[in-house]
């Protein structure tokens, strides 16, 4: 079956479940963290002697990449998401479902990517809640949703590594 000759039931379009899947978890948890948690790091709350769980907002992007600017990133890291968001969809209609490696790893970081865009625009920052650290060294925090991004994108790294491409 050529690529152009897969139907949407039989392409990778059906794993968007798993990406609306990490929005609404991503989204519920950020408003629970909301409405439970106290904003700032001096309000964390340890869990393990390496794990906290925090309220904070990311301005900016990953390790809050651009956080100092005006604003305008807000949208610029929205428009990067949007455009990736729409090439990864594309992706997962040429593929075939049986392609599940690769659709998980692209619905993960569709899912995750939406949620965080969702926080940017209606928002204006991104709501991040998990830190992990060591000694006085901290990871930036970060939220379910990245962590969807990062599983997709090392999956897709893995699969370049591991996966015999066809002919």
């Amino acid at each position: 079956m050529t690529k152009q000759a897969i139907t949407l039931k039989q392409s990778g379009i059906r794993w968007l479940g798993l990406a609306l899947l990490v929005f609404i978890a991503d989204i519920g948890i950020k408003y629970f963290v909301m409405n439970t948690m106290n904003y700032g790091w001096e309000h964390r709350l340890e869990v393990l002697p390496f794990f906290n769980f925090v309220y904070v907002h990311n301005f900016g992007a990953a390790f809050s990449f651009l956080s100092d600017q005006a604003g305008w990133q807000r949208w610029l890291f929205s428009a990067i998401a949007f455009a990736v968001v729409a090439f990864l969809i594309f992706s997962m209609r040429r593929s075939n479902a049986s392609e599940k490696w690769g659709n998980i790893a692209y619905a993960l970081i569709v899912g995750g990517a939406v949620g965080n865009v969702f926080d940017r625009i209606v928002h204006g920052f991104v709501i991040d809640y998990l830190d992990v650290h060591w000694g006085n060294y901290h990871w930036p925090a970060f939220n379910l949703a990245d962590s969807a991004i990062c599983v997709g994108a090392v999956m897709i790294v893995l699969e370049g590594f591991f996966v015999k491409k066809q002919q």
